[in-house]
């Protein structure tokens, strides 16, 4: 299975969402609070060129945020993504 990062903050209702759909899935998944995390928004920024969240990575490929990630789940091209 594929490794799963999620850039969030406490606060974002779309993070809660796009980590609701990653549990449905039974997928494990780090989380990175860019808001208690030093450092880590203006990590993510340089990763995605994107400064909301969440933000969402499958392995190395960025998902993006919330809708792209079920936009790519309603395609059927999350799954496949997430096992590897």
């Amino acid at each position: 299975m594929s490794k799963v990062k999620i850039y969030t903050t406490q606060i974002c209702p779309y993070c809660h969402r796009a980590k609701g759909l990653l549990r449905d899935k039974g997928v494990a998944y780090e989380e990175i609070d860019v808001m208690a995390t030093p450092g880590a928004r203006d990590k993510m920024i340089d990763l995605t060129g994107r400064t909301s969240v969440p933000q969402v990575f499958v392995g190395d490929t960025h998902v993006g945020g919330c809708d792209d990630l079920f936009a790519l789940d309603a395609k059927g091209g999350l799954d496949p993504m997430l096992a590897g």
